[in-house]
């Protein structure tokens, strides 16, 4: 049986993901990906491009790689017609004005385009950061003292200032230590422990495929995969690559079962150990999910109070979802929280992937 997607199943990918775009406040991205889909049907240069692609279209969010590689051609000026219809440099853009550049784009770089395309899209987005926040607080308040923290599937790293970032909503907010502000809308209760004291003694992560963004080349890759209509996260993304420039920001290069073993293994003998991760989950094949519970579960059982240990993660509701929970929408993203001693667990809130809203799970 053929790995190869149907026209359809690809289709099908490209129009979905344009209904997720729009929902996610990006007007430029529902247009795009819904002109893509048009040009695929009829056979255009995004037909070409993604004739015979090798995996799952949805999985592989192909249509985000190939509007990354346009974004990707307006940043580094290299497609300066198109650059001057795009989001953020004409007054006004429209799609018709911007396909027809897009698409002369699309086929007469073919080569660096099938190129950029087989990596996937990483947008390290740091306002999942604020989707994390309760969890951390609560630990906090339940453990004080020194935090060691150990990042799974961190991009470039940018969540690992997590508690040096501002947050602010429609009704709390939490100051911090840099120009990295998060904002949302939040429904129903602030969090607990606003006021918590953090003192994160350690910091650690790693991905298979790391971006340094100390390298001007891969920073300005990772700003292709933000929205060009979204200023503010533009903006914030600025912000939080400065950032992790400053502090010095390192994920090491690995795999992640691999390498959680063997951190949990050395981890400190006093302080609290915290795994966390948003938006990972769904990516590594379920053996290596497995392997990673499996870890967590074995250095929970030698937890103490003097040496806890949390799982602390954003994730796609149907990984924790149970077949008696109503009310959770498919698309929702839960954050989790697990704590040993005792194994505890927590559905904190839920909101959507780029966590532009959130409401109590």
């Amino acid at each position: 049986m053929s790995d190869i997607p149907s026209t359809e199943d690809i289709l099908l990918h490209f129009r979905e993901q344009a209904v997720f775009c729009m929902a996610l406040g990006s007007p430029f991205m529902g247009a795009l990906c819904d002109r893509m889909a048009q040009d695929i049907a009829a056979g255009g240069a995004a037909a070409k491009l993604v004739a015979g692609w090798p995996g799952n279209p949805r999985r592989d969010a192909l249509s985000l790689r190939i509007a990354g590689y346009l974004h990707h051609s307006v940043l580094t000026g290299a497609a300066s017609a198109l650059a001057q219809a795009y989001p953020g440099r004409a007054a006004e853009w429209s799609i018709d004005t911007i396909w027809p550049l897009a698409s002369d784009w699309l086929a007469g770089t073919d080569d660096a385009a099938r190129e950029f395309i087989k990596s996937p899209p990483q947008t390290n987005e740091v306002r999942r950061s604020l989707a994390l926040l309760p969890g951390f607080l609560h630990l906090a308040a339940q453990f004080p003292g020194p935090m060691h923290v150990l990042e799974l599937g961190a991009s470039a790293g940018l969540n690992q200032n997590w508690d040096r970032f501002g947050y602010r909503t429609n009704s709390w907010s939490r100051p911090g230590s840099s120009p990295v502000e998060i904002d949302t809308v939040w429904n129903g209760p602030a969090p607990e422990h606003l006021d918590a004291r953090v003192e994160v003694a350690s910091r650690a992560a790693c991905d298979q495929n790391p971006i340094d963004v100390s390298d001007p080349g891969m920073a300005l890759r990772l700003k292709s995969y933000a929205w060009p209509d979204q200023p503010a996260r533009l903006n914030r993304l600025d912000r939080a690559i400065a950032l992790a420039n400053e502090t010095g920001v390192r994920v090491d290069k690995a795999d992640a079962a691999d390498w959680l073993k063997a951190r949990l293994a050395a981890r400190p003998e006093t302080g609290l150990t915290v795994v966390y991760h948003s938006v990972f989950l769904q990516y590594p094949p379920a053996d290596v999910r497995r392997a990673l519970i499996a870890s967590l579960e074995s250095e929970g059982a030698k937890a103490s109070a003097a040496r806890p240990l949390a799982w602390l993660c954003f994730e796609p509701a149907a990984f924790f979802q149970g077949p008696d929970q109503i009310g959770i929408d498919p698309n929702d993203f839960i954050t989790f929280l697990k704590v040993w001693p005792g194994g505890s667990e927590q559905r904190l809130l839920r909101s959507d992937g780029h966590v532009t809203q959130v409401s109590a799970a």
